[in-house]
């Protein structure tokens, strides 16, 4: 199983890949962890060298967007795809409490520009994300998950929905 999460900054696309990782016994691919703060355009090249070696596996859940840089890579070999929808609000909630925990990435620094991506998400990004999705992965199914609630549903039949997706030869 080849799985990718996307969605806004904030939507618990880590949590969830952990959480599935950890069930599936399955590596967890954080792209966050791979970009590094102080990397700038020239850095996108070996960026994606490294996302291309981490993507190379026959199984993996890889957590994150970076869609026009990655996803030519990370989509044709997915298997499903999960979209966290969030609320706004709540996304952005949760980007402020992550800055304060110590074992985050995330820097107090960073948490205007991250808010302003959360807020813009929506007008900016959205509709770049769902092109490329469509583009480089029409036929991988998509689930959408939007609240809490059908998030921790998805968890409980995790199990049956990936043996049906093996049953019918999606992966």
């Amino acid at each position: 199983m080849r799985i990718v999460i996307l969605g806004p900054a904030g939507s618990g696309k880590s949590t969830l890949a952990r959480r599935l990782g950890t069930m599936l016994d399955v590596p967890v691919i954080c792209l966050d962890d791979i970009w590094q703060p102080d990397w700038g355009p020239s850095d996108v090249p070996g960026f994606r060298s490294l996302v291309r070696a981490a993507h190379a596996g026959e199984a993996w859940i890889s957590d994150g967007n970076f869609a026009a840089v990655t996803f030519d890579i990370r989509l044709p070999r997915a298997t499903l795809i999960l979209w966290l929808e969030c609320p706004r609000p709540a996304s952005a909630w949760r980007a402020v409490v992550r800055v304060f925990n110590r074992d985050s990435g995330h820097r107090l620094r960073h948490l205007p520009r991250v808010l302003s991506f959360i807020w813009n998400f929506d007008r900016r990004n959205r509709p770049l994300i769902e092109k490329l999705r469509l583009e480089h992965a029409p036929n991988v199914r998509l689930i959408r998950l939007n609240s809490g609630v059908e998030v921790r549903a998805f968890l409980a039949s995790a199990p049956r929905v990936l043996l049906e997706a093996r049953q019918c030869g999606i992966e």
